[in-house]
């Protein structure tokens, strides 16, 4: 896939500098041939997100797309697909638009600080990701059998297990803030957000809605206490397929629904693409991942312009 930059680089936004006041100074060896003496004592900067950008030399016009990772895995999720098929950041690119890569704090490239928050660290495994992103039966994780019809690359579920990440469980409100100081420097972006980013972004709109152009959730893990409040947002919602294997999904599918129903209920500018409406049977959780990902993109912001447009002329 070609496409031609005017712009790219990084920056970070958020976070705060804490202080560690007690500790001894140790000498440590570095490498073979470095020692030094390490002070775990002092100030430090914590809790900020790192985000890198692009800029097409033929750049559509609006906000910027800020992509916002699921728990567990980090902006690199959105780069070349496990099985090596251009990401949704490669695909946004070649079709013009701005793009901003959230790795949201304590998570890949922002780092974090062992013992700074409640709880321990959790780092998901090849069978628990098998079975939780709706590939296959606990069963078929051995011989790689997945769900009849499924669209996962299961044959790059190795390559896919190398993106995960170590997550903690507490820091929800650290990552909205760390989200919110991001889209404050853009001033306004269509987010893009997947799992818990959902439920991250959604949080994030509480507290700054001025800096939203849109939001496409996919699958996301949480959603607004009150959905009226996004009456005049345009939204996308993509669910993927294998909805009834369990219960969790079967009750997260529901929310979905109701989430759907409450907004077009005042007439918001709200639309759900499906498996059963749009992308066909077989996605999982990933859907930026699954073999139709560059479809699943495409509709998902068809769909937005469409109530993008419908917003605009009501």
């Amino acid at each position: 896939m070609t496409y031609r930059l005017s712009d790219f680089g990084s920056y970070t936004a958020g976070g705060r500098t804490h202080e560690v006041t007690e500790g001894t100074p140790a000498a440590v060896q570095f490498t073979r041939m470095t020692e030094s003496l390490v002070d775990p004592r002092g100030h430090f900067a914590v809790e900020h997100a790192y985000v890198q950008y692009f800029v097409p030399e033929e750049r559509r016009p609006g906000p910027p797309v800020l992509l916002v990772h699921g728990g567990g895995l980090s902006g690199s999720c959105w780069d070349t697909t496990a099985d090596g098929r251009p990401g949704w950041l490669q695909l946004l690119l070649a079709d013009g638009y701005e793009v901003h890569v959230l790795d949201n704090a304590e998570r890949g490239r922002s780092g974090f600080a062992p013992g700074l928050w409640e709880g321990d660290p959790i780092l998901r495994s090849l069978e628990e990701a098998w079975t939780l992103f709706r590939i296959g039966s606990p069963e078929g994780f051995a011989s790689r059998m997945p769900y009849p019809g499924q669209l996962f690359p299961v044959e790059a579920m190795e390559a896919f297990a190398r993106t995960f990440v170590p997550r903690w469980l507490t820091t929800t409100p650290i990552l909205t803030d760390a989200m919110v100081a991001v889209l404050r420097r853009l001033k306004r972006a269509l987010v893009i957000c997947h799992s818990q980013g959902g439920e991250i972004t959604f949080d994030a709109y509480n507290l700054a809605p001025e800096c939203f152009d849109g939001i496409i959730a996919i699958e996301p893990s949480g959603l607004p206490d009150n959905p009226t409040d996004l009456r005049s947002l345009p939204c996308v919602l993509a669910t993927g397929d294998f909805l009834t294997i369990d219960r969790r999904w079967r009750e997260r599918s529901d929310c979905w629904l109701d989430f759907v129903s409450d907004l077009e209920r005042i007439s918001a500018p709200i639309r759900h693409l499906t498996s059963e409406n749009t992308f066909g049977p077989g996605n999982s959780h990933m859907l930026m991942t699954d073999t139709n990902s560059a479809d699943v993109l495409r509709a998902c912001l068809t769909a937005w312009n469409g109530v993008c447009k419908s917003t605009a002329h009501s």
